[in-house]
C-alpha cells in the first residue's frame, strides 16, 4: 500500500473560509480583492473579467460565488499557484499539508516555504524539493506544526513592525495561524 498523500480540496475549503469573499479595502495592499486573489499581484488572472462583467448586475457581489466557471478558474488558481509550488501532494499529513498551503496563499509561496523549511530543521531556500520534504513528512506532524505555527506568527509580526497600516489584519491573522490553517 502507497503512503497517504494531503487532499488539495480539503485544504482550498479550509482556506476559503478564511479568505472570504468580495473585498476592496482601500488600506490593503492588493486593493480588490475576491477570494484572496488580489487584482494589484495578479491583474492577469481571467476571472477579472468574469467579475467585471457581474459588477452590473444587481445582486453584486453577491453574486460572484453561483458563477460555475468564475469558482473552477480559482480553484485552477490556487492549484497552480499554491499548491503545486508547495508539493501539497507529496506531504503525508492533511493538516501539514493544510497548513503550510494555507501560509502560501496568505504570506506568499517562499515565504511560507521558508518558515516550513525553518520549522523542519534544514536548508533554508525557499523551494521545496526532496529533502525538504523528506524532512516535513519524517517530522511528527504536531511538533512541525508548533514549529510552523510560531515561525508564521513571528512573520506576522514583522510585517505588522513594517507596515503599521497591517497592524489592523494581526490578531485575524494570528487567530489564523493558531487554528491550524
Amino acid at each position: 500500500m502507497g503512503r497517504l498523500m494531503a487532499d488539495f480540496l480539503k485544504a482550498f475549503a479550509l482556506t476559503m473560509k478564511a479568505e472570504g469573499g468580495y473585498v476592496n479595502d482601500p488600506q490593503d495592499p492588493g486593493g480588490e480583492t475576491y477570494k484572496g486573489i488580489a487584482r494589484k499581484m495578479n491583474p492577469g488572472w481571467e476571472g477579472w473579467k468574469i467579475v467585471d462583467m457581474l459588477k452590473g448586475q444587481k445582486r453584486f457581489p453577491g453574486n460572484l460565488d453561483g458563477h460555475e466557471p468564475l469558482q473552477e478558474k480559482i480553484v485552477a488558481f490556487y492549484r497552480a499557484n499554491y499548491w503545486d509550488r508547495v508539493c501539497g501532494d507529496e506531504i503525508t499529513n492533511q493538516d501539514v499539508a493544510e497548513s503550510v498551503f494555507d501560509f502560501a496563499v496568505n504570506a506568499g509561496v517562499v515565504a511560507s516555504v521558508k518558515v516550513a523549511q525553518i520549522a523542519a530543521r534544514t536548508t533554508v531556500d525557499g523551494v521545496i524539493g526532496p529533502v525538504t520534504l523528506s524532512k516535513i513528512n519524517g517530522m511528527d506532524p504536531r511538533v512541525f506544526l508548533a514549529f510552523f505555527s510560531l515561525g508564521k506568527i513571528a512573520r506576522y509580526v514583522s510585517i505588522c513592525e513594517k507596515r503599521k497600516e497591517s497592524r489592523k489584519y494581526l490578531f485575524g491573522w494570528v487567530k489564523r495561524a493558531l487554528e491550524g490553517v
